[in-house]
């Protein structure tokens, strides 16, 4: 729990006074849609690894 509270202390310091309003949004947006990203290769990868995928 406390790395989680870390990890959204990061994320609120990182938008803090960042400037225009239109930036901010962008790189609010940018950093959720990289999150998904993220955790959907993550969920590909240990659903290769589930299904006996072999990585050649």
């Amino acid at each position: 729990m406390k790395k989680l509270l870390l990890v959204k202390e990061i994320y609120l310091e990182g938008f803090r006074n960042l400037g225009h309003f239109i930036i901010e949004k962008y790189f609010k947006i940018f950093a959720w849609f990289s999150f998904v990203m993220f955790f959907i290769v993550l969920y590909a990868f240990v659903y290769r690894i589930a299904t006996g995928f072999a990585f050649d």
